[in-house]
């Protein structure tokens, strides 16, 4: 998407009351979600030692989902992609540009956000929690901005399909405050559309990688 303006700061008492749009086409119907609400959400129908990273301890006033996607790539390929957490905008369309502020890319790695215009946001500042190259886990949280959704953590995992195959399977987990005057429901409808706007980004930047070096 091409870059805009980020948006006032009049966005941080705007409703969430629109859903963003990305161009997933109907094929991409692999993509699943799954949604709990308090106590716990944990990502469903994939492995007891994945499923742990996504294990959410949810408060009265969160919710919680995780999304579910397969890709046509090797994982070393997709988690290229994924663990640069210096570069969001690689494969995340909502974003506009990303800067560090501390930090080198190790866990504590503290980088600034800003997102495109039409969403209720402008800007995040996030801290990685998580980075693991050997498990293939990465966990962000969010710790200040101009933007709605308060205490959000996401976890991403990558790990190979049960049932064989090759390729990749990509959870992705979070869990966030619901906003005033919003409800569980149309907050998760929010975040997921997002979320699953990226993974499709990723599917295509990472099977398009596979060709050209196959």
């Amino acid at each position: 998407m091409p870059p805009n303006p980020p948006r006032s700061s009049s966005l941080v008492l705007q409703r969430i009351n629109t859903t963003p749009t990305c161009n997933i086409p109907t094929q991409a119907q692999n993509i699943i979600t799954q949604r709990q609400t308090p106590p716990a959400c944990t990502a469903a129908d994939i492995p007891e030692t994945v499923a742990l990273h996504h294990t959410h301890r949810v408060g009265p006033n969160q919710c919680c989902s995780a999304v579910i996607k397969h890709i046509s790539a090797p994982i070393p390929t997709v988690w290229s992609v994924v663990r640069r957490f210096d570069n969001p905008q690689a494969y995340k369309h909502f974003v506009k540009s990303c800067h560090v502020i501390i930090g080198d890319g190790d866990v504590g790695t503290l980088r600034e956000v800003h997102v495109i215009s039409g969403l209720p946001a402008a800007n995040s500042t996030e801290r990685l929690e998580i980075l693991d190259d050997d498990r293939h886990v990465i966990s962000f949280s969010v710790v200040g901005g101009d933007h709605r959704l308060a205490n959000y953590r996401s976890v991403t995992t990558l790990h190979a399909p049960s049932h064989g195959g090759g390729g990749t399977v990509v959870v992705e987990s979070y869990v966030v405050d619901v906003p005033p005057g919003n409800t569980i429901e149309e907050t998760c409808t929010f975040v997921d559309t997002i979320v699953k706007c990226n993974l499709q980004s990723l599917a295509q930047i990472a099977q398009n990688s596979k060709k050209i070096n196959s």
